[in-house]
């Protein structure tokens, strides 16, 4: 049998990490995205995003393919002793520790456009090559393991599910999403996501939020501020306590390095 904490806590972290960018079509308020980045760790409640109807829509600089470096630099539990997620010290493991990974980004199939803004001169929206990325950043955080798949609806965006050796799976739905541009080069994105652990006989179900601050700084390099908080589910025995306020909370520092031409 696989430990749960051991991979609750690992898949935790990945989970949300590339499913974030801005979506213009739903945005939710540059102000109310941008206190939210100047006000952390001080967040009380879930932020105010737009719906899921299409995927995400990434600036025309986004596409290719890119080399992360991910630094987990604070991690936070503000409802402890009380309450502390499954894992949140299993992660310290990954203070001041960076994790590479490849992502990539490519022009949205027809059949996914759906309500998509289009990109700069009526070309294609920029969106997530999601099964490449979440099978990347999966082996960066839990090894090369081919007994770990990484699967994605075909034409559900918002659907991926990591199965893990023994079976059990990790559903992570999102639920809503949003983002604001800032002049050319930065945007904010926030978007939430519904986690399904399943076990047996029983699921264990959070709710991650993702934050990040993105900065174009050259043609071959964007760095970022990441932002990621744990919710209890409306099943968890301890919700009532908690409300909408995170369990626990982490900042990473990204650099993204460009390697296509």
């Amino acid at each position: 049998m696989v430990n749960f904490d051991r991979w609750a806590r690992r898949l935790i972290v990945i989970v949300g990490v590339w499913l974030l960018t801005i979506a213009p079509g739903w945005a939710a308020s540059l102000d109310s995205l941008g206190d939210r980045v100047t006000h952390f760790p001080d967040w009380t409640s879930r932020p105010a995003l737009g719906d899921t109807r299409s995927d995400l829509a990434y600036p025309d600089w986004m596409a290719g393919t890119w080399h992360v470096t991910s630094t987990l630099t604070a991690m936070y539990a503000p409802l402890a002793p009380d309450i502390v997620t499954p894992g949140y010290e299993g992660n310290r493991r990954y203070l001041d520790r960076p994790v590479e990974f490849d992502v990539r980004f490519a022009a949205a199939r027809p059949q996914l456009r759906g309500n998509l803004p289009f990109g700069a001169l009526g070309k294609p929206p920029i969106v997530a090559d999601r099964q490449f990325n979440g099978e990347q950043i999966l082996k960066a955080y839990v090894g090369d393991q081919t007994a770990l798949q990484v699967r994605v609806e075909p034409n559900d965006p918002n659907q991926q599910a990591t199965v893990l050796p023994d079976g059990r799976q990790l559903i992570a739905v999102v639920t809503a999403r949003g983002g604001a541009m800032v002049g050319d080069r930065d945007f904010i994105g926030s978007e939430l996501v519904t986690q399904f652990f399943r076990t047996q006989p029983e699921i264990y179900l959070n709710g991650v939020e993702t934050t990040t601050a993105y900065h174009q700084q050259a043609d071959d390099r964007i760095t970022a501020d990441q932002f990621t908080a744990v919710y209890l589910s409306p099943q968890d025995p301890e919700y009532f306590t908690a409300g909408d306020r995170p369990v626990a909370l982490y900042r990473y520092d990204l650099q993204l390095d460009r390697l296509d031409p």
